[in-house]
């Protein structure tokens, strides 16, 4: 496990695929929706670059988003959106999932926007949660 004050890094007890599986339901049924998965692995592999399994998963909620994105000062806050979590496979052929700690950015951010974000972060981590079991 790894992390620092803006990275957290945990295993999955699951693969890949069902990692990613279950982060977006876990998401879809906290009311989240789920913009885009990118795979990596996948993208890569047409620039005849070979990596081990890694997936970005997006996920976004309008309550927080339309918040952030009112207000032309709160604006600047689009580029930490959508949250998104990976979820990856290392050379120890377990999977592990990675995400920012969204709430540690908030210093100097417009009130709304460091409220959307804690909350942001508090329910991604809840998700993340609910799929790993502890954080």
């Amino acid at each position: 496990m790894y992390s620092n004050q803006f990275i957290i890094e945990h295993p999955s007890p699951f693969d890949v695929a069902s990692t990613v599986k279950k982060l977006i339901e876990a998401a879809t049924n906290k009311g989240w929706q789920n913009p885009a998965v990118h795979d990596f692995q996948h993208s890569l592999s047409k620039s005849g670059k070979t990596v081990r399994p890694v997936q970005v998963v997006e996920v976004c909620k309008p309550d927080y988003s339309g918040h952030m994105l009112e207000k032309n000062h709160e604006r600047i806050a689009s580029v930490l959106m959508p949250v998104r979590i990976s979820v990856y496979e290392k050379e120890d052929g377990k999977t592990y999932l990675a995400l920012l700690n969204i709430a540690e950015m908030t210093t100097g951010m417009p009130t709304e926007v460091a409220t959307a974000m804690h909350g942001a972060s508090d329910e991604t981590f809840d998700i993340v949660k609910s799929v790993i079991g502890s954080f």
